[in-house]
């Protein structure tokens, strides 16, 4: 695979954070649809427990440009049976090898779903557990897709990084860029969180808007604050569920791209 290029392939916006009167934009719209694929598959972990693992491809948005440049695998697991299957059994986490199973077998479907060609890219996750690891990182460096793949991929590195060190992030994250793919870290909704990211070659960061109210002007300014945070933290800022009416506003915030709520998926 070629080196990748900074995130997004298409360039950069270049954007800075707003002052005042960016609320104003709020009410601007933009066409921000584009339909998406999912599929569903199964998985049973060390202890037996059935899981069900969906994945869904869903555009992301150069805000700038308000086009969809590049796809993102989002992904879901849950339990068979709900919370009382779990209870039974005993034990609720998931054991690194089952972590590394769900992502080596995320790798082999969502690749599927994400129809690269020569010059897309694609953006895939990993539990940050299995890209701490150094058998879980040549478990997906050596796996046959790694090579082979048309197009770039990115790896959106998620879950626990809040609670590990900068420097053993920086460290991980770099098998990954000598080996020509790209990282997104998957950071939580914090400014303070954002800010200790500072220093981590990460080609992006993205935040879940899901939890974050950014609806009226004072939420609003909350989350600008948050977006402002991320941008000085890195040069590309990518939000996840935002809502398509915000999508200026982000902009001129400092986000760089997005993944809008509200689109529906085309199963497969």
């Amino acid at each position: 695979m070629t080196q990748v290029p900074a995130y997004p392939t298409v360039g950069d916006p270049g954007g800075t954070p707003a002052g005042e009167g960016s609320y104003s934009r709020l009410g601007e719209r933009r066409a921000y649809a584009a339909p998406y694929e999912s599929l569903t598959f199964g998985l049973v972990t060390r202890a037996g427990r059935e899981l069900t693992v969906t994945l869904a491809a869903q555009p992301v948005f150069d805000l700038d440009r308000s086009t969809p440049v590049s796809r993102r695998i989002r992904r879901s697991v849950r339990h068979r049976g709900g919370e009382s299957a779990l209870a039974a059994l005993g034990r609720r986490t998931l054991e690194p090898v089952d972590l590394k199973r769900i992502d080596l077998q995320t790798l082999n479907h969502g690749l599927d779903l994400l129809h690269l060609g020569p010059q897309d890219t694609g953006v895939l996750p990993a539990f940050w557990r299995t890209v701490a690891s150094s058998r879980g990182r040549f478990a997906l460096l050596c796996s046959e897709l790694h090579g082979s793949v048309p197009g770039n991929l990115l790896v959106e590195v998620m879950g626990g990084l809040e609670q590990a060190p900068p420097e053993m992030i920086d460290e991980s994250i770099g098998h990954f860029e000598t080996a020509a793919l790209g990282v997104v870290l998957h950071v939580a909704p914090d400014p303070g969180l954002v800010r200790r990211l500072a220093g981590v070659r990460a080609r992006c960061l993205a935040i879940d808007f899901a939890g974050v109210a950014h609806d009226g002007p004072r939420e609003w300014q909350s989350a600008q604050d948050l977006i402002a945070a991320a941008r000085q933290t890195c040069n590309q800022v990518l939000l996840l569920n935002l809502r398509p009416d915000r999508g200026l506003a982000a902009q001129a915030a400092g986000a760089t791209h997005a993944v809008f709520a509200g689109m529906e998926a085309i199963t497969v």
